[in-house]
């Protein structure tokens, strides 16, 4: 068998992706993100059945982890204790809370678990596909992507850690303690001012560039480790990857900046394209296109529950063009949308048919909401619109 084969249509689609959208007029312009998922539809088992995830596993679980370690990489610790920080927090918590009250009025679920897995699931936020977005558009140094950032970071570590609580292996409470606990130290570590040997940091700055990429590498080594322990452990592997990127940005020795740029290069340039192609080649579009009322639904519930909590606690931190675009990308769902469900329909929790509705909504909110917002007057009266790198 050719492995080599299944490998050339995913990356032409991910070629393809950015060369697109630059042909595209700048207002009716789409993500990358976008057309890397109708790209892998495409070229999936659903339509050409040129290639399949399976044939990408280990280059899109590492494209899930770069997404991660970036995405950890850009928040500051700092910033999760700050005003900001904290209203993002009642926001994720308030945002649990009415999904959890949706779910038992809308679904009445049978099980605790599945009310969980229901109410999780539609707080979510895609930071690893909004980042790339606020990157493009020249936004995420601001204060406005400062504070989506760090909404986005709590709808990422908030069902994480959720999961693991509410989902965890039925009748052991081992693994949820386990978990908080490798959460709570990396977070520590991660807070603690960076003890760096003289001789070390000597040793790998002399090699950071050339044919030595010392800090790249151990960069990519802390990934993989922590996706190693993460998986060990029984661990959702975007916790470890995001953690690592908190702990990197503290620890790393040599040029940040440099270090930032073959982050992107390696990351945007190879792996992440791979996981967003691959996660429109496992989308079940038969399932979807059996109830197709079902993924919308579910999209204006992501977003009523998701943004809604939003809105109403950023209002003294953000003008409201920009917090009402914040609530739109904190609603935008996928990644962890596509683990959470696969974890509950494999264990009986939650049907296929709601999974991959579920998946059907959270591609409808990247393809849709980071649209939306970017065509909300911003300061200035004019759409903040996608920009181009």
């Amino acid at each position: 068998m050719n492995v080599y084969a299944p490998l050339v249509p995913v990356f032409v689609v991910a070629l393809l992706a950015p060369l697109l959208t630059g042909l595209m007029p700048v207002r009716a312009r789409l993500p990358q993100v976008v057309l890397l998922l109708l790209g892998g539809v495409l070229i999936g088992p659903a339509v050409l059945g040129l290639a399949a995830p399976d044939d990408v596993t280990l280059l899109s679980d590492l494209g899930m982890g770069f997404l991660f370690l970036l995405a950890g990489y850009e928040l500051q610790p700092s910033h999760l204790r700050e005003r900001l920080g904290r209203r993002a927090g009642a926001a994720w918590g308030t945002s649990l809370v009415l999904a959890a009250v949706v779910v038992l009025v809308l679904i009445r679920p049978d099980e605790e678990e599945e009310l969980a897995a229901g109410a999780i699931a539609l707080t979510t936020t895609a930071l690893g596909v909004v980042l790339p977005v606020l990157r493009d558009a020249g936004r995420l140094d601001s204060p406005f992507g400062r504070a989506v950032l760090v909404v986005g970071a709590y709808g990422e570590l908030g069902p994480i850690v959720a999961m693991a609580l509410l989902l965890g292996t039925r009748g052991s409470g081992a693994a949820a303690v386990l978990l908080v606990l490798f959460a709570v130290l990396a977070v520590a570590v991660a807070l603690v001012p960076g003890f760096r040997a003289p001789v070390a940091v000597r040793l790998v700055q002399d090699s950071e560039h050339g044919t030595g990429q010392s800090t790249l590498r151990l960069t990519v080594l802390l990934l993989v480790g922590l996706l190693a322990v993460a998986s060990a452990f029984g661990f959702d592997a975007v916790l470890g990857a995001f953690v690592g990127g908190m702990v990197l940005r503290r620890w790393a020795p040599g040029d940040v900046g440099r270090l930032e740029k073959k982050l992107d290069a390696v990351a945007f340039g190879v792996f992440v394209p791979v996981f967003f192609v691959s996660s429109g080649m496992a989308l079940d579009v038969a399932s979807i296109a059996a109830a197709p009322a079902l993924p919308l639904v579910l999209f204006a519930l992501m977003v009523l529950v998701r943004g809604g909590p939003v809105l109403l606690w950023l209002r003294r931190e953000l003008p409201t063009g920009e917090r009402v675009q914040a609530a739109l990308y904190s609603a935008t769902a996928l990644p962890l949308l596509v683990a959470l469900t696969g974890i509950a329909v494999e264990r009986g929790i939650m049907s296929a048919q709601t999974g991959a509705a579920l998946v059907g909504a959270g591609v409808l909110s990247v393809i849709v909401l980071p649209l939306v917002a970017g065509r909300i007057p911003v300061r200035g009266g004019e759409p903040a619109g996608h920009g181009t790198r």
